[in-house]
């Protein structure tokens, strides 16, 4: 009898469960795609606070990119504002304003940067403790100014102060020798006085600059020129009242005031600037 050949049976593997895995990372994939797509409806769209950029312009303003505790550049503030304003998931924008003034120059530069901002989404200012001179320059060019009943603004002005030391120089010995291209080249030197001739001339930029200033900002907002010619501060209470700022509130109140602006915006179908009546 002829015993056959005897083989062990073949076993094949278990399958790997890669089809199973693939399905589950395209699902999980998919699910993270129509989310993103949620979220990015929901910002563009402008609903909540979230899709509200808040900007801080605190310090004494100068041009130039920086920004450190008592001072900020209007380079960097209006980078910031730029970014904000090609920003497809930011509504609108607030710029928070704590300044006592700077340069006219650095308040120049931040208005063209703001006024470019303002050509896609609404620009809302909220003045903190102060936002006098050069800084209400600036806020003057927003959809709408908030301020505290408190806050100190207005001071609408400019000034150049000369210092002399030439008394304490003649007691203490100093002298000081000047050789010079023009007359006024030495012009602001604390080694002396300003001549008549200079002191003229400086009075003659000061007003240049002053009638820019206030030109501006009667021309920004209905604000007689009478009211803040002299140059004094005003609370925000009052300053209510002469139309330097157009509402009472915090922070948290012009970021609402500037989501209602953007609502009100893609309502109409219209671009900026809307009207102030929302």
């Amino acid at each position: 009898m002829e015993i056959p050949d005897i083989y062990p049976a073949t076993i094949s593997p278990a399958p790997a469960p890669r089809a199973g895995l693939k399905w589950l990372l395209i699902i999980i994939a998919g699910l993270f795609i129509v989310i993103g797509i949620f979220v990015a409806v929901y910002f563009i769209a402008g609903n909540g606070h979230s899709s509200v950029r808040v900007i801080r312009m605190e310090g004494t303003l100068s041009t130039g990119d920086f920004s450190t505790d008592d001072s900020i550049g209007s380079e960097y503030v209006g980078n910031q504002l730029r970014e904000a304003a090609d920003d497809p998931t930011v509504s609108a924008i607030v710029l928070r304003v704590d300044s006592p003034g700077g340069s006219p120059a650095a308040a120049e530069e931040i208005i063209s940067d703001m006024e470019y901002a303002k050509t896609k989404k609404p620009v809302v200012v909220s003045m903190g403790d102060m936002a006098t001179s050069a800084a209400y320059y600036v806020s003057a060019h927003a959809n709408l100014i908030y301020a505290d009943p408190d806050t100190l603004t207005g001071a609408i002005g400019v000034i150049w102060t000369f210092s002399d030391v030439s008394g304490w120089m003649n007691q203490e010995g100093y002298n000081v020798t000047v050789v010079k291209s023009g007359a006024f080249k030495d012009m602001g030197s604390t080694s002396r006085a300003l001549s008549p001739a200079e002191e003229a001339y400086a009075q003659q930029i000061v007003n240049e600059s002053f009638d820019e200033f206030i030109t501006d900002v009667t021309t920004q907002r209905t604000i007689a020129r009478s009211d803040i010619a002299d140059g004094r501060v005003f609370r925000g209470a009052d300053a209510l009242k002469i139309n330097l700022v157009d509402r009472l509130g915090n922070l948290n109140d012009a970021i609402e005031g500037a989501q209602a602006l953007a609502n009100a915006q893609q309502q109409s179908h219209q671009p900026f600037p809307i009207s102030l009546n929302i």
